[in-house]
């Protein structure tokens, strides 16, 4: 009897905190959407008010936001930022885990490699900002080539770190039954190890895109040119110095948040897959 009720107890705790986690993630997403389709004069300080939903649905808001961000430069500048980054963090940090992951164990010059890549996540950006600022103008990379040579750079450490804990899944005697058929470390890299990651590019893939897509200061401090304007970028727009204003602004960010969504909805299975059978146990 105790055990069942200890077990009773637990349930409706986690009940409670899954209601409380759903809670955190829809309640703002509801302001969003329902803020988005309000006209500025429904706008009201009062908490009633603001959960209210909109006497009319105001889809101008929409037309207006992307009239107002210049929106589909802006999202083919953040589309090609994003994209390459996400193409090349796949290929580049992969082949990285992989030397790093299956060395490790044998040569101790790979543990310090790999513990100096992945201390690279407790490093601000803020320390790094004027630095690099300086030396991407003096080097002609303060546009959209230097952004993506600085996300790779960005998040290889935790790139890295996934992918090394992940090849712990993969058995070495595929490898070692390649090598004896004749087959150079670099075939069977990308002939057998890299298809069989394919659960943790789709991670890599998502977590390096949702950063990418979403970033401000990155763009904000690196890139000189107007015309290379990101879509968070352009959504500085909406704040002056006499205020912001939020319909066009939230009606913006659920423009924004449509891409990345249906990218991860595509992704999610893998995803899954990946962050169970390599980040816990990496």
């Amino acid at each position: 009897m105790k055990k069942t009720h200890k077990i009773g107890g637990t349930n409706v705790l986690l009940t409670v905190l899954l209601f409380l986690g759903c809670l955190t993630v829809l309640f703002p997403l509801y302001m969003t959407v329902i803020i988005a389709f309000k006209s500025p004069t429904e706008m009201t300080n009062d908490i009633a008010g603001a959960l209210s939903f909109p006497s009319t649905w105001n889809f101008s808001n929409f037309s207006e936001a992307m009239r107002v961000t210049n929106f589909w430069h802006s999202l083919g500048n953040s589309f090609l930022i994003t994209a390459v980054t996400i193409v090349l963090a796949v290929l580049l940090h992969s082949m990285a885990g992989y030397a790093i992951g299956r060395n490790m164990a044998r040569k101790k010059g790979y543990k310090l490699i790999y513990f100096y890549i992945v201390s690279g996540m407790f490093v601000p950006f803020a320390i790094l900002m004027m630095p690099l600022v300086k030396q991407t103008a003096i080097m002609g990379l303060d546009n959209r080539l230097g952004v993506i040579i600085l996300y790779l750079v960005f998040y290889m450490p935790m790139n890295v770190m996934l992918y090394s804990g992940y090849l712990k899944n993969v058995p070495l005697a595929m490898e070692e039954a390649a090598n004896i058929d004749g087959a150079s470390t670099w075939k069977t890299y990308w002939t057998i190890i890299f298809p069989m990651m394919k659960p943790m590019h789709a991670t890599v893939a998502v977590l390096t895109a949702l950063g990418t897509w979403n970033d401000v200061m990155t763009p904000l401090v690196i890139m000189s040119s107007s015309e290379d304007t990101t879509l968070p970028l352009a959504q500085l727009n909406f704040q002056t110095q006499f205020g912001t204003n939020y319909n066009l602004a939230f009606a913006s960010y659920l423009l924004a948040l449509i891409p990345i969504l249906i990218f991860y909805i595509f992704c999610q299975k893998q995803i899954i897959g990946g962050i169970a059978n390599g980040a816990v146990k990496g």
